[in-house]
């Protein structure tokens, strides 16, 4: 009655004052004398409110305007910038942006918002016609579409898409039976071998124990349990989350394996899903990238974990601090690296399957683990980037400079990466790659004395260089870390130097690639071959011309 009484009221002023004005009032139409009021929209300012952007929700505004023109339709504006939330109502002519938008929606006779791209906030608009202040009441969902109303047609147009679920269905069924079967038959191999071993017998390495624990978690996680895991001692600690050891129970028996606990907070949350989509993905896998088992949401604990193979040697940068290298680690190690990446940033599998480019953008030496037979293995994907082809230039823009400062590129460290060519994100990594293979390469003994770990750019620019110190040693400056004259006088060596200088140049675009890098690495493996074999035939030949004088 109250909302009643006021559209009376506000029709009876309106009359008075048409009565008093001439006949061309814009706003105003009067069919065979008598007048209709065009538009009657809510019409407030920037206003506060309580509305949370989801199904329906009030303007709360108490002020009623007739639109000044006669082309003018309501307009409801609903913003969220963090918690503050605002709702503006106005009239407005379709024909002139609002905000740098056009209004596409105003013959509705419903305020059915739409959401606009806004830098910084929620933007959600929409426009109506009629006689009711049409945006008053908004709504943020569709509007339901009609359904057929035949009985028949709608069984039949569901009969396909029912068949093919079932099928799909069935086939599932069917692949997880025979492969729980298969890795069962293999884990009992496997521990079959191990009791079996000699004392010739190598014993059992971390890598092995991956194999079996990413079988018993496949097999136990099936259901979605969560696994049993116990927790040993914290190995590692980064921004986002901290890396334990701990054991993987087998089965009912109190037999356990090694794993790798990566614990993220729940305010963690969107680093933990970022490393999980990326790891879920099955075209990842590669022996030189850690082995995923699974990603839990431990909710009593508040704690999001991702659960991997458990590598004991631990990261690149702590052994090569308590190592040093011969000239065959060096490229196990560098090759085993840049196979990693080169397959990261590829758009297809070794098989030839597509696969969508990863780029990692936090390269460096404690994002990578070594293995027992002395490979590398890229880990720590809380920042990579999937670079699907659906992705805009505003949805690239919106990722952020993000990275550690010691390994961040020249465009990285100035925000100024080519968004319009994705190639440009693949080249930064491969600086910081530049940067990892000189810190093998520091630590070789083929380049004669070796000096103590030190990580590139050294004590110069600090233990924790921030961003602005980075942009004036590598930006302003053209610093890169030293290459010593001794390191040319190898004849390997000389191509792992130019590999790392054109990796780290001042232009992404004159870099090399990862898989170019990659492939530097086989050809010196190729020279390695061809000189032992050279040197081998050339010690037969002396044996042989000892034998003749003899």
């Amino acid at each position: 009655m109250p909302r009643l009484r006021l559209r009376v009221l506000l029709w009876t002023l309106t009359a008075c004052v048409c009565s008093a004005l001439p006949l061309d009032v814009p706003g105003l139409v009067y069919p065979h004398g008598d007048f209709v009021i065009r538009n009657l929209c809510k019409f407030c300012d920037l206003e506060d409110s309580t509305c949370d952007g989801a199904d329906k929700c009030t303007s709360e505004c108490k002020k009623t305007a007739i639109c000044a023109a006669v082309d003018e339709v309501c307009v409801t504006i609903w913003r969220k910038n963090d918690s503050n939330v605002t709702m503006e109502t106005l009239c407005h002519s379709p024909a002139v942006p609002l905000y740098g938008f056009m209004l596409d929606d105003y013959n509705n006779t419903e305020c059915r918002m739409k959401e606009k791209k806004v830098l910084g906030s929620l933007f959600y608009l929409c426009s109506c016609s009629s006689e009711e202040e049409c945006n008053n009441v908004i709504y943020f969902t569709e509007a339901e579409k009609p359904t057929l109303s035949i009985p028949m047609v709608t069984a039949i147009s569901l009969l396909p898409p029912l068949v093919i679920a079932v099928m799909v269905i069935l086939a599932f069924y069917r692949y997880r039976v025979i492969r729980q079967k298969k890795l069962n038959e293999e884990w009992k191999k496997k521990k079959k071998r191990k009791h079996d071993c000699s004392d010739g017998c190598a014993i059992m390495t971390d890598d092995d124990q991956s194999d079996i624990s990413s079988t018993v978690a496949n097999n136990i996680n099936h259901n979605l349990e969560l696994l049993p895991i116990e927790l040993d001692l914290q190995v590692g600690k980064g921004r986002f989350a901290s890396v334990y050891k701990a054991k993987l129970k087998q089965s009912t028996a109190e037999q356990f394996e090694t794993v790798a606990v990566k614990i993220f907070s729940y305010e963690e949350y969107a680093s933990w899903k970022n490393e999980k989509d990326i790891f879920s993905d099955i075209n990842l896998k590669h022996e030189n990238i850690l082995h995923f088992l699974t990603a839990e949401e431990r909710k009593v604990d508040k704690q999001y974990w991702i659960i991997t193979a458990y590598h004991a040697l631990g990261n690149l940068q702590e052994y090569l601090t308590h190592h040093i290298l011969s000239w065959d680690d060096l490229c196990y190690l560098g090759g085993s690296f840049a196979r990693a990446l080169a397959h990261l940033h590829s758009d297809h599998t070794p098989c030839g399957r597509p696969k969508v480019p990863i780029v990692h953008r936090d390269i460096k030496s404690s994002n990578i683990l070594v293995k027992n037979d002395l490979t590398c293995c890229l880990c720590d994907f809380g920042l990579a980037l999937r670079l699907d082809l659906s992705l805009s230039v505003d949805d690239l823009a919106n990722s952020g400079q993000v990275g550690t400062a010691r390994y961040m590129a020249p465009e990285v460290l100035e925000s100024r990466i080519n968004l319009e060519n994705i190639e440009s994100f693949k080249q930064s990594d491969v600086y910081s790659l530049a940067l990892v293979l000189w810190e093998i390469t520091s630590r070789c003994s083929a380049i004669g004395d070796v000096k103590d770990y030190v990580p590139p750019f050294g004590s110069k620019v600090g233990e924790h260089p921030c961003v602005e110190s980075m942009k004036d040693s590598v930006v302003r400056d053209r610093g890169r870390p030293e290459i010593p004259n001794s390191w040319q006088k190898h004849e390997g060596l000389q191509l792992i130097c130019s590999t790392i200088t054109e990796s780290w140049d001042h232009d992404p675009e004159a870099r090399l690639t990862a898989q170019c890098v990659a492939e530097r690495f086989s050809e010196i493996d190729q020279m390695d071959k061809l000189s032992q074999r050279s040197c081998s035939e050339e010690k037969i030949s002396e044996d042989c011309s000892v034998s003749d004088d003899k």
